[in-house]
């Protein structure tokens, strides 16, 4: 339990900051920042088209920024994995993060912590790369530390003193490098590493005067700020790269590309969610969100939600689902707008809605209202209503707060959609 609250801590404080180096020359390439966002889309459902590449956007498919492209530049001249590289999680992973990290740096201490979070949740889809750049314009143990985590990874446990070193960060953030040298060993001590070995290490000159010379070659290269994060060879916008809808894709059998449109917006549609509750028949709304009945019925075609459960179940509010992975967090390697129809509204129980991580972010989630909710009015899509018959069965869905709950024991599950064209 206190794995998965400290992951819901850490997604909810993660936005990747940056560490910059202070650097001689008179123009320094900016550090990307979350200002610039794709401008929202403001239009009515009916003027959206089906294919209007606003409407939908993939993982890798964003505005780029100039900051994006030009450091995009900069990791297409960075060199490959190799063998030689400090690797964490599967080897054969379908996405790999290399991060070029200064365990002095809080916004990279707050970046590690997430992605270990990441591999603990999802160790099949990641493969996570260290690649010092210690800024020692800025941070005056950054070297050091570097040492220590070599040091301790010369006898296997580099890993182990790269989560220390994070973990650790606001106690030795503010030691003398003696003081730092000293609290190094005692860790050393206490993952029973050869300690005189370790100590050597920590002060090895020839150790040291490589790490410069590798620091030198990513500065040179222009590789100024930390955590400088390249997933799959690729910079994203703004340094935010979406990491959930990525495992949606490779874990979740997600979707890379937006799904193709699939209901006809002239007819009627019916879900049937086979339910360990029971059965729950809703009437599908494709006039007011032609969008998100669309999505909703290719994933449920597709088999998306089959054995997912209902993640998050707040007695007389929502209950939510959509999830594979029950964290609350993972979609389906896409996102679309809203689609806001000011005649419908979550003044009752049973309404349909699109979750959303905000303004035009839906992908997968959904959530039936299980009592009047008209503060989301607005905010969130309503597509569909619960048939009068199929409203008690809402009782029935098993309570459950995903900050306090530690496992799917009791939780209502779905079985799987069944999605009737009238």
């Amino acid at each position: 339990m206190v794995k998965k609250i400290l992951f819901v801590w850490i997604v909810g404080l993660l936005l990747i900051s940056a560490c910059v180096a202070a650097t001689p020359e008179p123009v320094e390439p900016p550090v990307p920042t979350p200002t610039e966002i794709v401008e929202v889309d403001e239009r009515e459902p009916d003027e959206i088209a089906p294919t209007d590449e606003m409407a939908c956007l993939t993982v890798y498919d964003y505005q780029t920024s100039p900051e994006t492209d030009q450091y995009q530049d900069i990791a297409d001249q960075l060199p490959p994995v190799t063998d030689d590289d400090w690797i964490h999680g599967n080897p054969d992973a379908p996405i790999t993060v290399v991060t070029y990290s200064n365990f002095q740096c809080p916004a990279c201490a707050n970046y590690g912590m997430y992605l270990n979070a990441l591999l603990d949740f999802f160790p099949d889809s990641l493969r996570v790369v260290y690649r010092h750049l210690p800024l020692a314009s800025i941070h005056d143990k950054a070297y050091i530390a570097s040492m220590a985590s070599e040091a301790a990874g010369a006898q296997g446990a580099f890993w182990e003193m790269h989560d220390l070193l994070y973990i650790y960060q606001s106690q030795w953030f503010g030691f003398s490098e003696e003081e730092f040298i000293n609290w190094a060993i005692f860790q050393a001590e206490a993952l029973e590493l050869d300690v005189d070995q370790f100590e050597a290490d920590l002060v090895d000159a020839e150790i040291r005067a490589e790490l410069e010379e590798t620091t030198g070659e990513w500065l040179g290269i222009g590789v100024h700020y930390t955590p400088f994060v390249v997933i799959n060879d690729r910079i994203f916008r703004d340094n935010q790269p979406d990491l959930f809808k990525l495992i949606g894709i490779h874990e979740f059998d997600g979707h890379q590309e937006c799904p193709p449109w699939v209901i006809n917006p002239e007819a009627n549609y019916t879900a049937v969610l086979d339910t360990s509750a029971g059965e729950i028949i809703i009437e599908l709304f494709p006039g007011s969100a032609p969008l998100a009945v669309n999505s909703f019925v290719f994933l449920a075609r597709d088999g998306w939600y089959d054995g997912v459960f209902f993640h998050r179940v707040l007695e007389d509010f929502v209950a939510q689902a959509g999830d594979p992975s029950g964290l609350g967090v993972i979609g389906p390697g896409y996102t679309f707008v809203n689609e806001i129809d000011p005649e419908l509204s979550f003044d009752r129980a049973g309404i349909l809605g699109m979750a959303n991580a905000g303004v035009d972010t839906n992908g997968s989630q959904f959530f039936i209202t299980l009592g009047p909710a008209a503060n989301l009015d607005g905010g969130y899509s309503i597509f569909g209503e619960v048939t009068q018959t199929s409203l008690p069965v809402l009782d029935d869905i098993a309570l459950r707060d995903p900050q306090t709950a530690d496992d799917f024991e009791n939780a209502t599950v779905i079985f799987g959609i069944e999605i009737i064209e009238n």
